[in-house]
């Protein structure tokens, strides 16, 4: 090996030793799991403090989410949920890749030739990965870009072939270039939708993006297509992290209902508040009021209700002469239950209402509550009035 490479790498082991955290920086990823491979002990991922403006290697952020209605006090704030990030990498941003002309006829000749090109490629990172550890650091790397150069010239031979690009899509998994890999899994799962390759190395792509659920998904069709190893080792990974955003979202959705729910109570305790208020506004507390037409004692009457009030309706004439000694008391009464509402008809006048309420003598006086009759008394005996005035209006 050449003397000035043994020199950096020297020095590449001197800085590890005095920082052994180097290790975790996502493009030295491959020797971690190499230095993994041979049973090393990896030291844990160092603690970002609170204050740094990153955020913490094993910690993935999600934003408060505001209310949209701009009412401060029932806003949802939303907390940040605690994900494995530890092997989540920076998205890569090359030019997307040759992938071939799928139009072009394929021979038998360019089909073989495209193997051969394959087995290169594959030998290329046995050889790289089959280095001692002094050679690993710059071997696997120079050794993926050359697999990678040599199954280009593959897919360039053989457009049509899911597996050349699915097998070039892992080989940009190993060289933690996620976006790259994701674009060839697409394109071979285009040509075989049921490409567990495809779908496996998509789902370790989208885990290196920290994209947790469609990785999940991934790798779960890949399983049930053909399931390995390495896809059982990434879900372990991946799904930890998948139940935390589930369970994340569900706690919030939850609240989300919660708070709609007490946002309708709000709104309808708001509306029937209204209502009251129109109800009593309607009405003349302390006061008789005088009915002339079946829809006025309607509204007085529905107002009553909406109001939760007793209304006594006090069926009258001109000509009536124990109406006119019941009269004056009936007047004071309503000064008295000033919650009572107090309504006069005369039957002449309004003869609608008297045929309504059927009507056979006056004076006669009706107790209704909620739109509903509760009690009434025909005659103009004073006591027995007040009395029921007093036992029903008490009950309100």
């Amino acid at each position: 090996m050449d003397a000035a490479k043994v020199e950096e790498l020297k020095e590449f082991i001197s800085k590890c030793k005095s920082n052994p955290s180097i290790v975790h920086t996502p493009s030295l990823a491959f020797f971690k799991s190499y230095l993994q491979s041979l049973g090393a002990r990896i030291p844990p991922v160092p603690k970002m403090d609170k204050d740094d403006g990153d955020m913490s290697d094993t910690k993935q952020h999600f934003d408060a989410e505001s209310d949209p209605s701009g009412n401060n006090d029932d806003n949802i704030v939303e907390s940040d949920i605690e994900l494995d990030v530890t092997d989540v990498v920076e998205p890569d941003n090359d030019p997307p890749q040759k992938m071939g002309d799928l139009s072009i006829e394929v021979t038998e000749e360019m089909q073989d030739a495209a193997q051969i090109e394959k087995s290169k490629a594959i030998d290329a990172v046995s050889e790289g990965m089959a280095s001692s550890c002094c050679e690993t650091v710059i071997s696997i790397c120079s050794k993926l870009d050359e697999a990678i150069d040599l199954i280009t010239e593959a897919i360039m031979l053989n457009p049509a072939s899911a597996i050349l690009k699915a097998t070039r899509a892992n080989f940009f998994v190993k060289l933690n270039k996620p976006n790259a890999a994701i674009r060839d899994a697409n394109a071979a799962l285009e040509i075989n939708p049921d490409s567990a390759k495809g779908y496996k190395i998509r789902g370790m792509a989208k885990a290196m993006l920290g994209l947790w659920e469609e990785a999940a998904s991934d790798l779960h069709v890949a399983s049930k297509l053909d399931y390995d190893e390495e896809i059982g080792l990434v879900l372990k990974k991946v799904e930890p992290n998948v139940h935390k955003i589930e369970e994340h979202r569900r706690k919030y959705e939850r609240l989300s209902k919660e708070r709609e729910i007490k946002s309708a109570e709000q709104e309808g305790k708001q509306k029937a508040e209204a209502r009251e208020w129109d109800a009593l506004s309607a009405l003349k507390d302390g006061e008789v009021t005088g009915i002339h037409s079946a829809r006025e004692l309607e509204t007085k009457l529905s107002a009553a209700s909406k109001a939760s009030r007793l209304a006594i309706l006090y069926f009258t004439a001109t000509w009536c002469g124990p109406c006119r000694f019941i009269s004056p008391l009936y007047t004071s009464l309503a000064g008295k239950y000033k919650k009572v509402v107090f309504l006069k008809v005369d039957i002449d006048e309004a003869r609608d209402v008297a045929a309504n309420w059927n009507i056979s003598g006056v004076p006669a006086f009706f107790f209704v509550r909620n739109g509903k009759e509760v009690d009434k008394m025909v005659g103009a005996d004073k006591a027995a009035l007040e009395r029921k005035i007093a036992q029903h209006a008490g009950s309100i």
